[in-house]
């Protein structure tokens, strides 16, 4: 059973913008999913026992099973593209950018394309551990460009000192990427960067910097970055002239709606919640969540884990509703075009 870190600095780890965290991720992605013991079998454990295995199905809520939207597909289908086309370049390599409002999973878009690229690796490098095959970073508010190198760095494990300058950071960088093969680069948060200040700007030289140092296909993710400053002016139509954009939006009621809400009910370890349940409720649940996917993952997981805390092992639309969302998902949106169309060949 899994068990929990005994103290924060050991939960440290498990960030993303970390290396050990960026592993223990993929990790958790590739294992077997914890299954569901009878009520039988459960009211058969000792209370310890009950305990630990509550507290795996809390933590497996917690981190319920992404599922394969279009977009996530689509985002997955052009970044995996674009890393065969560019194993050949030498410099201008092109790259990708996933765009939209909050919460309609951009995030989980561009990691699912690290987690891809990453089973891709192993399986076509086995048992080279040395390797790193996907770097990922969120850009810091207001970040300059020593800022960004140290987000490299900080992924990486190398040391970042006061005493350390830019150009030291960089070229650490740059030799630990090249020597481990790094192949793609994943970029989070990437609208904190505005071409409409001198550190925004320099920042953003940064990146391309390290997009021609480093071997590696770079994909950005950020809010509206169309509306955003990043694609303005001379730098903007040098990002604009080598990347591709995947827009997510909210998603509009239709069969994937009802399929990524029977999707997550299935992902359920609940002995008492009835099948079915939540496909029935799932127009309620796209008005309440506003489609957007960050918010109906939220709306699920947190009333699963209710279900737990509370021992009536299933959801309600009591339930549901107990779970305070977002405040954006309240506001009234127009609707969007859906989201992007996944390859025909995914």
């Amino acid at each position: 059973m899994t068990t929990l870190p005994d103290s924060p600095h050991e939960d440290f780890g498990r960030y993303l913008t970390v290396l050990t965290g960026w592993r223990e991720f993929v990790a958790s992605s590739t294992a077997e999913q914890m299954t569901m013991l009878s009520l039988a079998e459960y009211n058969s454990l000792s209370k310890e026992d009950k305990y630990a295995y509550d507290e795996d199905r809390l933590d497996h809520h917690a981190r319920l099973q992404v599922v394969a939207t279009s977009t996530v597909r689509h985002t997955v289908t052009c970044g995996r593209r674009l890393i065969i086309l560019n194993r050949g370049s030498i410099s201008a390599r092109r790259g990708l950018i996933v765009s939209g409002p909050a919460n309609t999973g951009k995030t989980i878009a561009l990691t699912q394309l690290g987690l891809a690229h990453e089973i891709s690796d192993r399986r076509r490098h086995p048992g080279q551990d040395e390797r790193i095959p996907v770097i990922y970073i969120t850009v810091p508010p207001a970040a300059t460009p020593r800022m960004i190198a140290a987000e490299f760095a900080r992924f990486l494990g190398l040391p970042v000192l006061r005493s350390s300058n830019i150009t030291d950071l960089t070229e650490a960088v740059v030799g630990v990427c090249t020597k481990a093969r790094s192949g793609l680069v994943l970029v989070d948060e990437i609208h904190n960067i505005s071409l409409q200040t001198r550190h925004g700007a320099e920042a953003s030289d940064t990146l391309k910097y390290f997009s021609e140092r480093i071997p590696a296909t770079f994909a950005y993710a950020g809010i509206d970055i169309e509306e955003g400053g990043l694609l303005s002016g001379t730098r903007g139509d040098q990002i604009a002239g080598r990347f591709t954009s995947v827009a997510t939006h909210p998603f509009p009621y239709n069969a994937e709606w009802k399929a990524l809400v029977a999707q997550m009910e299935a992902n359920l370890l609940l002995d008492q919640h009835k099948p079915g349940t939540l496909t029935r409720l799932d127009r309620f649940i796209h008005t309440r969540t506003s489609g957007m996917i960050g918010t109906l993952s939220h709306q699920i997981r947190g009333a699963a884990v209710d279900a737990i805390l509370t021992g009536t092992q299933k959801i309600t639309k009591a339930g549901l509703l107990a779970v305070d969302l977002d405040i954006a998902s309240r506001r009234k949106r127009p609707p969007g075009p859906g989201p992007s169309a996944p390859d025909p060949q995914t």
